[in-house]
């Protein structure tokens, strides 16, 4: 059965990394599964068993619903603020700088963190399900450390509409059209399909090339460590607020935000 805690599970099969991550409440990120998919994305990206990853969730619901909710409301000082908003800073720099494709199967819907991990894998390919929200603004903070990832994907123009829009959804053809997907896919079958399918001739490819192929497609990122740090520190700040904490408390009665 599913640890009510969540988990973070690999599997490794003819040079396919499989990552899967599961939180029940709508695969929401709290800090220990940030830190376990930072870990595991790192040590895959280096591992010469592997060839290409697969990054998935469980369930048939939300792809990703981004932050935990209640550790947010839990953050009491700037530091302990930045820790939880560096978690994600962390799994985007491991995704960027693993030495493999990473491939993303997004089956649902996308929130905030969310989006910043369907923006920062290599190829995403989606359910016309997936939808996407960058619901941050309305909570009193803003998408600053997803930001860099999802402006890289569909530009600062698209990065805006979502970021200044933060209570409304975008269709997955919205976001294929802006290239934050690769693909849509009208059932999770054919997406699964697309999936194995890519990740299986991706298996077979020269790891060296892709690897290269991998550094120009990131290239002008490498200033990411410092910058997704910086503004860690600013989502750090804003979480502490009053406007935060009396918005994520309305916001957590609804299901998926």
């Amino acid at each position: 059965m599913h640890n009510p805690e969540g988990y973070v599970r690999t599997e490794i099969d003819h040079g396919i990394a499989t990552i899967e991550f599961f939180h029940p409440s709508s695969n929401s990120l709290p800090g220990v599964i940030l830190s376990d998919l930072a870990k595991t994305i790192n040590d895959l990206g280096i591992d010469d068993r592997v060839k290409v990853i697969i990054l998935k969730s469980a369930g048939e619901k939300a792809f990703c619903a981004g932050a935990s909710f209640d550790e947010l409301v839990a953050i009491s000082n700037e530091a302990e603020g930045k820790k939880f908003f560096s978690g994600f800073a962390n799994v985007i720099n491991a995704m960027r700088k693993a030495h493999k494709f990473i491939i993303g199967r997004i089956h649902g819907k996308a929130v905030g963190g969310g989006v910043g991990l369907a923006a920062a894998v290599d190829y995403a390919i989606a359910t016309e399900e997936a939808s996407v929200k960058l619901s941050e603004l309305a909570i009193g903070i803003g998408p600053f450390v997803v930001g860099p990832a999802v402006e890289r994907k569909i530009g600062l123009s698209c990065f805006s509409q979502l970021a200044i829009d933060a209570t409304e959804w975008r269709s997955a053809e919205w976001a294929k059209k802006h290239g934050l997907y690769a693909e849509i896919h009208g059932s999770v079958d054919e997406l699964d399909e697309a999936v194995n399918s890519l990740a299986e001739r991706l298996s077979h490819s020269s790891p060296d090339a892709m690897h290269q192929l991998k550094k120009i497609c990131w290239q002008g990122t490498e200033h990411w460590d410092n910058l997704l740090s910086e503004r860690a520190s600013v989502s750090g700040r804003l979480v502490l607020s009053d406007f935060t904490r009396n918005a994520i408390e309305k916001f957590k009665t609804k299901a998926i935000r």
